[in-house]
């Protein structure tokens, strides 16, 4: 049996930590659902380990002056970003962007399942998104 990259046994827990999370696979790559609609994915692209993940559209513009970072096909258009994860990467600050895709995709039913100290955008969801705080500040308890 084939080793699982240690990527994506990362992105797997994050993911899967989220409430209602599933892992499917979709396109022939490990994909992770909030209900049916996927919010992270994990992939190979040129030889290298990559994941996808949706951002607000200001931040996954501003992201891509990163070079690991690339809009991701067909959906870039929309905030979803590939970011390369084949050399070292900051899971923490991974774990922020998969959950900012997170709270961009889930419903309101599995928002208000966010334990204290997390995402705390519960009922917030696609409205005035522009005023939301970037996940790191909310943890942080900024204002």
């Amino acid at each position: 049996m084939p080793k699982t990259p240690l990527a994506l046994t990362r992105m797997r827990s994050i993911c899967l930590s989220l409430p209602d999370t599933k892992e499917t696979p979709t396109w022939g790559a490990p994909h992770f659902r909030v209900g049916e609609k996927i919010f992270a994915g994990y992939g190979d692209e040129k030889g290298k380990a990559s994941i996808g993940f949706k951002l607000e559209m200001a931040h996954a513009k501003a992201i891509l002056r990163d070079k690991r970072f690339q809009p991701a096909p067909y959906v870039g258009h929309k905030g979803w970003v590939s970011m390369d994860v084949s050399g070292p990467t900051d899971w923490d600050q991974v774990r922020e962007w998969i959950e900012e895709s997170y709270e961009l995709i889930a419903p309101k039913k599995s928002l208000a399942k966010l334990s204290p100290g997390g995402p705390t955008l519960v009922g917030t969801k696609k409205k005035a998104s522009a005023k939301r705080r970037p996940t790191s500040a909310r943890r942080r308890g900024a204002r």
